[in-house]
């Protein structure tokens, strides 16, 4: 059936949703969960100025994806409280192309998203995650519907 599910998290609610029913299906299914999140790339003048403003013992903490590695490893947590094999991959760059590259490169049987940003016109003016996913995806996808 399914031995490995990606499932993308920007660390809302929607993506929220969607990593908790990734995580029960692949508990059931005794697959692997490939957790990936994007970040935009940082100018190096910002985290300059970012680092000068921590403590000395503290500027390694500042970096483009300082934010994106905090979402992966709450939602890790939530993983391995359920028993669930767990990798992460942070990516630079759009989150629909991280989620489909990781797909790929980790020859997944299944992609999960939640459906936020699939609704009304804007889908069609601004595209969504989901949509793009949708139609170029290498397997199956499930997308979660979210309140």
């Amino acid at each position: 059936m399914f031995k490995s599910i990606v499932v993308g998290t920007d660390g809302s609610d929607t993506a929220g949703q969607a990593v908790r029913q990734a995580v029960d299906l692949a508990k059931s299914v005794g697959a692997t969960l490939e957790l990936v999140s994007a970040y935009e790339p940082v100018p190096a003048q910002r985290l300059r100025e970012e680092r000068r403003e921590v403590p000395e013992d503290l500027e390694w903490a500042v970096n483009p994806r300082e934010d994106v590695d905090a979402t992966l490893e709450a939602a890790a947590e939530v993983a391995r409280e359920a028993g669930v094999a767990v990798n992460v991959y942070p990516r630079q760059g759009d989150p629909a192309d991280a989620i489909l590259d990781v797909a790929e490169e980790r020859d997944a049987d299944l992609i999960v998203v939640g459906n936020k940003g699939m609704t009304g016109a804007k889908r069609f003016l601004l595209g969504s995650v989901p949509n793009k996913v949708s139609h170029h995806a290498p397997c199956s996808v499930l997308i979660i519907r979210t309140t």
